[in-house]
């Protein structure tokens, strides 16, 4: 175990996993945002694109799982607290360049823990309904680069990833 500073804080004193105790953090304004990628063929791109995929509008569905996940993360990751969340954006952008889809997700709150597990969790599933809907197109689609790319607010402060990622909104 490589504790930081203030030591790992799921970590109890006798080294079980707990969920951290947030109660006397002050409230604050919270948002995180999260990117990621899926790789596909120039084909599979080109029937979403043109939104004729068998099973429907892959982005539009894409975007409501994105919502349905982030509202869902506490149940997901064990240690998570569940949050109001205040604004989910999301989007999706087809590249030419990959060939494939850009997600960017945001998520916004107001309270004593942040929302960066919500922004990771929207974006991966997201891009997996991606997949589920286009599979049958392209069964080798790559997701990746799922990262968080900016948070703001917390005891902590603020983060933006260091590769030229543009500030969060």
């Amino acid at each position: 175990m490589i504790p930081d500073e203030g030591g790992l804080s799921h970590v109890a004193p006798d080294g079980t996993a707990r969920m951290v105790d947030v109660g006397d953090k002050p409230d604050s304004n919270r948002m995180a945002r999260a990117t990621g990628s899926i790789r596909m063929s120039g084909q599979a791109l080109d029937a979403i694109v043109r939104n004729v995929v068998a099973k429907g509008d892959v982005l539009g569905v894409a975007r409501i799982a994105w919502i349905m996940a982030a509202k869902r993360t506490a149940d997901l990751i064990p240690l998570c607290h569940p949050l109001p969340i205040h604004d989910v954006s999301v989007g999706l952008t087809p590249d030419a360049d990959l060939p494939g889809i850009r997600v960017e997700v945001i998520v916004r709150t107001f309270g004593k823990t942040g929302v960066e597990m919500e922004a990771l969790t929207g974006a991966s599933v997201a891009l997996l309904t991606v997949y589920d809907m286009a599979k049958a197109l392209d069964k080798s689609m790559v997701l990746s680069d799922i990262s968080l790319a900016a948070k703001v607010g917390g005891v902590r402060g603020d983060y933006a990833r260091l590769d030229g990622t543009p500030d969060a909104p």
